[in-house]
């Protein structure tokens, strides 16, 4: 199954913001962010004291994470599983949740890289029982099941002149 077939319904965003949460209140950090390999923000809890621009962060962290994987190849591994990046002020935590995503925690000196590695990897756990379960889960059948047709892909709007 190609990571963008994957359909996360709403009972599982629930249980994956919890699980943020809790990841969040256990570790000490200030932001997770939950998003796939190719960067697209899947889901993300916390952030309420400073802005992010969640957008790049995320692809640009889907992107360390990919040329990390061709040095550990490398290396004769086949991935890193972890990626830490320490600044003055915030670090970052990014660390494989699954085949199709990983997990960013920022955070700064109120807390520790190992209490955020101990309780990403739970997280990481709980979160990839939820995306799994969201893969073995069969396609809903109806109209939004299937591509769009000729008739549906037209514009949707024409001007009255």
């Amino acid at each position: 199954m190609k990571p963008r077939d994957r359909v996360i319904q709403e009972e599982d965003a629930t249980r994956i913001t919890q699980i943020l949460t809790r990841f969040l209140g256990d570790s000490g950090a200030g932001e997770a962010l939950l998003i796939d390999r190719g960067g697209q923000l899947l889901a993300m809890d916390g952030g309420g004291s400073r802005t992010l621009d969640t957008v790049s962060i995320s692809a640009l962290a889907a992107a360390a994470f990919s040329s990390t994987a061709a040095m550990a190849q490398l290396l004769g591994e086949t991935e890193f599983t972890m990626l830490f990046h320490e600044g003055a002020k915030w670090s970052i935590h990014v660390s494989t949740v699954d085949k199709e995503a990983i997990l960013l925690a920022v955070f700064d000196e109120r807390t520790t890289v190992g209490m955020v590695r101990v309780f990403a990897k739970e997280a990481g756990r709980a979160v990839g029982a939820v995306l799994g379960e969201a893969r073995a889960r069969p396609r809903p059948a109806g109209e939004f099941a299937a591509p769009l047709n000729a008739a549906e892909s037209g514009p949707a709007w024409t001007s009255p002149y």
